[in-house]
């Protein structure tokens, strides 16, 4: 099981672009398969064809473009966006005012569990997390080999995980072993 990253329970848009990451043992997609992908996107597993997944996946390309360009302080790939607001605007939500115990203001879909509410839903908060004070706090995990983002919420954190801190620390201490190591030999 795999942690999530800093700022993914607030972003799901972040958690999308986490869903394609590297391991130990390659490339892992947690949306490779429709049934995982509609789990992933609490739909009904049935509702998801294997066609769905290239507009899930190519909205994961396109929010991972979104992300990177804010990172790296440029301007994204225009069809990126065009990605990004086209699934947007592909369900109309509307807010909707109710009053469990004070007035509330909930976002309701016009297509209540399709996937185009799912997607639109991503991409709203895709534009959120780009364009709110939250965008400048994400950053590429910076272990080697690691594909994933997450929030920076404190000054030192570098990492997504622990465990690439911990790969990112091991692989330090290694190279300091083997540079010892062949000082010592050198001197002998």
């Amino acid at each position: 099981m795999v942690t999530a990253a800093p700022g993914e329970e607030r972003s799901p848009a972040l958690a999308l672009v986490n869903t394609r990451r590297l391991n130990a043992g390659g490339e892992v997609d947690d949306l490779a398969e429709p049934h995982a992908a509609a789990r992933w996107l609490h739909l009904s597993p049935a509702s998801l064809a294997a066609d769905d997944l290239s507009r899930i996946t190519d909205l994961r390309a396109a929010v991972r473009e979104l992300l990177a360009a804010l990172t790296e302080d440029r301007a994204p790939d225009a069809a990126a966006l065009e990605t990004v607001n086209a699934a947007a605007r592909a369900d109309a939500a509307a807010p909707q005012l109710t009053w469990p115990s004070g007035p509330h203001r909930e976002w309701r879909s016009t297509q209540p569990g399709s996937l185009s509410e799912a997607l639109a839903a991503l991409a709203r908060d895709a534009i959120e997390v780009v364009t709110s004070d939250l965008g400048h706090l994400v950053r590429p995990c910076e272990a080697h080999g690691c594909a994933r983002f997450f929030v920076r919420e404190h000054a030192r954190r570098r990492w997504c995980s622990t465990t690439c801190g911990d790969r990112v620390r091991a692989a330090r201490h290694q190279r300091l072993v083997v540079e010892q190591r062949e000082s010592a030999q050198g001197r002998s």
